[in-house]
């Protein structure tokens, strides 16, 4: 039986309400200046920074020819984005003889609607979660908790950053962003500790542990999601390094998971071909300590496993990438590399870019997902150096997108008019040699007397001075006045 729900009209969000409802307007540049100046936080990025990094390449170093991994694992992606609509039309079909529910949601809020009527129905009071990027998309726990249900985070980093009521600051190492000595006094604060030593991570982990295990045995309903989602098997697949999903998959009565549509791929030997990218590009490691799969709810057989078994597919906007030249961020499989190699991602962190995507792929898909108009912020957030093209294992060209993102915008008018005015002038500027010539003389003088350099910085420029600071000019002309110089030494 196939179990396709759908909302009531008063269900059905408005267009304003899908731009608005999980995420608010963002402020990259506000958010970026204040994470600049958290000295603990600078701290935490400081130890993250290199671990990934070092990993990675001694990962890739170990393998005879990484980029034919890539290649393979590429070719699952564009032959599957191809052929979209039949391998999810087949995962469904097998989803539902493995006498599972497979559920279509457009918007995260019917996501949302979904787990609620299925909560609801089974009079849930616990709820326990894992690995779902896709329920932070949808803000799901606050939708749950509204509903007067308890809902618990398993995974470490995702507890620790519940506990704080703050939303993850990386795709798979959430609360990157705190230290330890935070992570112990937020223990203290929320858990009944007594007398117990924190001083170690391993304590941290211990402690963690011991306050999740009765939450695993209490829940109703389990909720996870899912790295790929095997067409030909019906199988949704999960790779974790602490077992949370295992666990959260198999004690409640009920399974639930949530994927985005482009997580499905053809069989069990693509999925080996990503998996030889995902683990080295993510964390370093050859392939990860748990690698599931959940085809679902228990046979008659069976000494464990969920009664039900449901797949909720979330659109959100996916579908209207599709033959776009945006297409290629739905090969993503978020592995985090392009947020471990990227300057701008290392120098602030997660959270300065205000929704649940960060860094380079977020800068990409954050306005794809929300609106250009609420998030412009974001393809300025980059310093186009290309490493996260360089690094991502599926080839995606995030420089390219965020020029595009940066085109819509001055197409749109979603520029600051002061950019767009400054730009012009300089595109009018250049196409005059001779103005373009005398105004860097200007310039040259300009810089060259302290008293109009401090006039400029106070008066003028101000914002632009509040983060930058030029060098002193000691050159002896323009840069085309110096150049006709040594052409004529040189013919001497």
């Amino acid at each position: 039986m196939v179990m396709h729900y759908k909302p009531t009209s008063q269900e059905t969000p408005s267009d304003s309400e899908l731009k608005n409802s999980s995420h608010q307007a963002l402020f990259f540049k506000a958010q970026s200046s204040d994470a600049l100046l958290d000295e603990t936080l600078q701290e935490a990025l400081k130890k993250a920074k290199g671990g990934f990094i070092e990993k990675r390449s001694q990962a890739i170093a170990d393998v005879e020819s990484f980029d034919s991994y890539k290649q393979q694992a590429q070719l699952v992606k564009n032959h599957t984005l191809d052929h979209l609509a039949y391998y999810l039309t087949q995962f469904e079909e097998n989803v539902v003889k493995n006498g599972g529910h497979v559920h279509w949601a457009s918007t995260p809020e019917q996501l949302n609607n979904i787990i609620l009527h299925i909560c609801e129905r089974r009079d849930a009071k616990f709820v326990t979660k894992g690995k779902s990027m896709i329920s932070e998309e949808a803000n799901l726990n606050e939708a749950l908790e509204a509903a007067g249900i308890d809902v618990t985070e398993t995974d470490l980093g995702e507890y620790i950053i519940q506990l704080a009521k703050e939303p993850p600051s990386h795709i798979i190492v959430p609360a990157i962003h705190k230290t330890r000595q935070q992570v112990e006094a937020l223990f203290r604060e929320t858990h009944d500790l007594g007398e117990r030593d924190l001083d170690k991570i391993s304590a941290l982990v211990d402690e963690a542990r011991l306050q999740l295990r009765q939450k695993f045995l209490d829940a109703d309903v389990g909720i996870t999601g899912a790295n790929m989602l095997i067409a030909d098997t019906g199988s949704a697949m999960l790779v974790t390094n602490e077992g949370n999903g295992d666990l959260t998959a198999t004690l409640p009565k009920v399974h639930i998971v949530t994927a985005s549509i482009e997580k499905v791929i053809p069989d069990l030997e693509s999925a080996s071909a990503i998996l030889r990218v995902l683990a080295r590009s993510a964390t370093g490691q050859p392939i990860t300590s748990y690698t599931s799969l959940f085809s679902g709810p228990r046979d008659i057989e069976d000494l464990d496993g969920p009664d039900e078994f449901h797949v909720i597919l979330l659109d959100n906007q996916r579908s209207q990438m599709l033959g776009s030249p945006f297409e290629e961020m739905l090969k993503c499989i978020k592995c985090g590399a392009c947020l471990n190699h990227c300057p701008v991602y290392s120098a602030v962190g997660g959270h300065a870019y205000g929704w649940v995507y960060p860094g380079p792929m977020g800068s990409v898909l954050t306005p794809l997902m929300t609106g250009l108009k609420q998030s412009s912020d974001l393809p300025n957030a980059s310093t186009f150096c290309g490493r996260c093209e360089e690094v991502c294992p599926m080839g995606i060209p995030l420089p390219e997108l965020l020029r595009q993102l940066r085109n819509r915008e001055h197409e749109e008018h979603l520029t600051p008019w002061k950019t767009r005015f400054s730009l012009q002038s300089f595109m009018w500027t250049i196409q005059h040699p001779r103005l373009f010539h005398w105004l860097t003389k200007m310039t040259r003088l300009i810089l060259s007397n302290s008293t109009l350099t401090h006039f400029f910085e106070k008066h003028l420029f101000t914002s632009w001075y509040n983060s930058k600071e030029l060098p002193k000019n000691h050159s002896k002309g323009t840069f085309m006045e110096q150049y006709k110089q040594n052409s004529k030494q040189k013919k001497k």
